[in-house]
């Protein structure tokens, strides 16, 4: 049994428990910790036929906290954000921002593990740009699940949206989910290969 996904396991358990024991809006909540309950699962599936580098699992445990502290306050709410906001003389919390450079600091890991163990790219700047263009997908999508949620809910979705008055917010998160990417393939990619190499 893989011992770095039990630790994964646990530490989410117990984030779970304590950012959905009181948060500020349970239905925001659920949309927002939804991505980490649905790649647990997974996880736990392909775990033994197909394992993860440890920088990948790393990185995937580290966003679930990211994602299940929004849900506990909403994005906008997030009490780091604020002292953040104070010591940057910001207009809004940042902590949406941060979120969304995670969302895309973190799959471009992920997915370029599963590129280069595979498919038959290797790295180099088709496997980047591939990589950048995934993870703007993953970004939009999301975006889109943000404009379905608002249509569904009206009003009742300002907390999953988190704009915070911002009518550019769409254009930010998709442009912090691209800088993210850029700089996970920029800081991490020599370290991820040596990784990639000691599991072949």
């Amino acid at each position: 049994m893989d011992r770095r996904l039990l630790l994964l396991t646990a530490t989410w358990f117990a984030m779970l428990a304590w950012s959905g024991w009181h948060p500020y809006d349970r239905g925001t909540w659920l949309m927002e910790v939804a991505p980490a309950l649905i790649a647990l699962p997974i996880l736990w599936a392909t775990g033994k036929r197909f394992p993860l580098t440890s920088l990948s699992l790393t990185l995937i445990g580290l966003h679930g906290l990211v994602l299940m502290l929004g849900g506990a306050y909403t994005y906008a709410r997030v009490p780091i954000g604020f002292e953040v906001q104070e010591w940057l003389g910001l207009a809004r919390n940042p902590y949406d921002r941060f979120g969304h450079l995670m969302q895309g600091f973190v799959p471009s890991v992920v997915f370029r593990e599963l590129l280069l163990r595979l498919s038959s790219l290797r790295p180099g700047w088709l496997l980047t740009v591939l990589l950048l263009a995934c993870c703007l997908a993953v970004s939009a999508s999301y975006e889109l699940i943000e404009f379905g949620a608002a249509m569904a809910l009206g009003q009742g979705a300002e907390e999953f949206l988190g704009t915070q008055g911002d009518v550019w917010d769409t254009q930010w998160d998709m442009l912090m989910c691209l800088i993210g990417a850029a700089l996970a393939l920029l800081l991490l990619s020599r370290w991820h290969d040596r990784q990639l190499a000691r599991l072949d």
